[in-house]
């Protein structure tokens, strides 16, 4: 099932996305504190006549660095022991169609990276791997966009991670996904740049929600940003960067000067 956050006319609502329409869900998928139990009306939109957001407003997005074997590899790094955490700001967040704000004024090295994201449906602490997908709403696709050049002079992330426009998130929520096995993309300009399996992670979903609810409560909406396969790249104003998950669909943006 894939659940959408729509705009009509300034009107925001969920919906669930079946062939070409949108069908207006009776509360959003995060009300009652009980992921999911929302069910669809009979109220429609053509798909093409509403504009997708970003499919949650999350309270903040905990991203995980290093989790993918070839991609601890290309940078030269050893396999981390645990979790490597950082958070990305609720104010970098766009959707599908949105534009990425190159900060030319403090960055000369803006990249990509494609991955897989997991929405949190209830609140979640301590909660062990095993419980772990009853906390999880569904999974979309997510480009950590980073400032390379100055995540390099930081040493920290917040900066180059936390400009606004930085977290592009969509189209939907899949509510049906294996993450344990999905296949994910990276396109720039049309050209194949990242290709990898979720298979590749040193921790997989389950085990990264189980770790960071330990550390923080989770709330519904939340985001998990589990980590890019090896393949990152920069990109430059007018490029178009894709993220294709199979199974999800695609989030498309292109990037803008400032």
């Amino acid at each position: 099932m894939k659940i959408a956050r729509c705009s009509e006319r300034g009107n925001v609502f969920y919906g669930i996305v079946e062939g070409g329409f949108v069908f207006e869900l009776g509360k959003g998928p995060f009300e009652g504190g009980f992921a999911g139990a929302a069910e669809k009306t009979d109220k429609s939109h053509e798909l093409a006549n509403v504009t997708i957001l970003a499919p949650c407003e999350p309270s903040k997005i905990v991203a995980v660095g290093l989790n993918y074997r070839a991609h601890a590899a290309e940078f030269n790094k050893p396999l981390p022991e645990e979790p490597m955490l950082f958070l990305k700001p609720s104010t970098a967040v766009i959707g599908a169609g949105c534009k990425i704000v190159y900060p030319s004024h403090m960055s000369r090295r803006v990249d990509y990276e494609g991955e897989l994201a997991v929405v949190i449906g209830r609140a979640a602490k301590d909660v062990s791997a095993i419980d772990a997908p009853e906390y999880v709403l569904g999974y979309t696709c997510f480009n950590d966009v980073t400032a390379r050049d100055l995540q390099g002079k930081d040493i920290q992330y917040t900066r180059a991670k936390g400009f606004d426009t930085f977290a592009p998130m969509g189209p939907w929520i899949e509510t049906g996904l294996n993450p344990l096995d999905a296949r994910i993309e990276t396109y720039l300009n049309g050209e194949k740049r990242q290709d990898s399996s979720t298979a590749d992670m040193i921790f997989n979903v389950f085990e990264l929600l189980s770790f960071i609810s330990h550390v923080m409560t989770l709330k519904p909406g939340d985001v998990i940003a589990t980590g890019t396969p090896s393949g990152v790249g920069k990109m430059k104003p007018d490029n178009t960067v894709e993220v294709r998950i199979a199974g999800i669909g695609s989030l498309i943006n292109t990037v803008a000067g400032k």
